[in-house]
């Protein structure tokens, strides 16, 4: 093969995902060689449902319907970040749980990044707000108009994260998770 005659690039397509009991968030990149751009973004709304087993199954079977639809070939989620309410932090690892449990039925390889990772990764700086990153996206994936709830382009971050970094940080099943998180930020732990 000559060097005029190169092989196109594979396709590829990362379903980014942002955790939320409320709201989840989704975004779906389409990667071919160094270009990349948003194949479908959105959110899911949970808030319609009373309990908290029926948030999760409603998760699981939008989740399940954009793996069945789009075929990603990798999930991105943005790891929950400790807060000061355990209840609230336990339903969105749940969520999370249940959003990985989706990708894990199809043989889908996960990836997990801190909030402040996917940040640093779009922006550049990792304490950047929701807006911030929004509109980093909206001029990195040429979007013209963000949406209302920003927890989608929060996902499509994930999914700009994940690619940035080929899936080599944070990646479930290595040395990351909460002991990294911990060790980045110490101030947060409570003695």
């Amino acid at each position: 093969m000559s060097k005029e005659e190169k092989k196109p690039a594979k396709e590829k397509i990362i379903l980014g995902i942002d955790p939320g009991t409320n709201i989840m968030g989704y975004g779906l990149l389409i990667v071919e060689g160094k270009q990349y751009k948003p194949l479908q973004y959105g959110v899911i709304h949970l808030k319609k449902y009373s309990s908290h087993e029926l948030k999760l199954k409603k998760i699981f079977e939008r989740i399940t319907g954009l793996i069945e639809e789009f075929h990603p070939d990798a999930v991105a989620l943005e790891a929950p970040f400790y807060g000061q309410n355990v209840q609230s932090m336990l339903k969105l690892g749940r969520a999370q749980g249940v959003a990985m449990a989706a990708a894990l039925a199809r043989e889908i390889p996960i990836a997990e990044y801190s909030p402040k990772k996917v940040k640093q990764s779009v922006t550049g700086n990792g304490n950047a707000s929701k807006e911030q990153v929004a509109e980093m996206l909206k001029t990195l994936l040429k979007i013209e108009e963000l949406p209302k709830l920003l927890d989608a382009t929060d996902a499509l971050a994930v999914a700009v994260c994940h690619h940035f970094h080929d899936g080599r940080l944070q990646t479930r099943g290595r040395a990351a998770g909460w002991k990294s998180f911990l060790d980045e930020n110490p101030g947060r732990i409570k003695g």
